[in-house]
């Protein structure tokens, strides 16, 4: 993983994203103990045009193809990892970039998301998987709840929190 997050960061320096955190299960173990997973999430800001109407990651694409790197599924494989690029495409992703901490992998500098917004996306997306995560995410108090409550009640995701857990602060 190391040689992937390099990569992410030679993208980033080099402007084809304007920034990076890593998400999903892979950020997850950041904070609690590792499971399984195939892959790396990296939710990104990417340069857009004032024209674009949406969000496009060609230019990543083209920029990992021109490389030497290949697609695999939805992924791209970036030295031995699949490596899956999702936009930050709602506000809450876009704060959760924001806000993401810098680490160190290893000597490699990355960002990962906050456990909190981790926790918020996940119930934002409300898969099975998420709902799982959140409570590993409880069980090991790695959670600041004032710091979650502001982001649920921010994006009006209180409820399902109440729904998952059957409290709110």
């Amino acid at each position: 993983m190391k040689k992937a997050l390099s990569v992410l960061n030679q993208l980033e320096k080099s402007r084809i994203i304007e920034r990076y955190a890593i998400g999903g299960a892979m950020a997850a173990t950041f904070y609690v103990e590792p499971f399984t997973t195939f892959d790396l999430d990296v939710f990104v800001i990417v340069p857009q045009t004032p024209s674009a109407m949406f969000f496009s990651l060609s230019s990543v694409y083209e920029a990992l193809h021109a490389m030497g790197y290949s697609d695999e599924k939805e992924c791209v494989l970036i030295e031995g990892i699949p490596v899956q690029f999702l936009p930050a495409y709602n506000p809450l992703l876009e704060e959760a970039l924001a806000q993401a901490q810098d680490l160190l992998y290893e000597d490699v500098p990355t960002r990962v998301l906050l456990s909190e917004h981790l926790a918020a996306v996940a119930v934002q997306t409300g898969r099975a998987k998420d709902r799982m995560r959140v409570q590993m995410f409880l069980d090991a108090g790695v959670l600041d709840l004032a710091k979650l409550n502001g982001i649920l009640l921010k994006y009006g995701l209180e409820e399902k929190w109440k729904q998952w857990t059957g409290s709110f602060q």
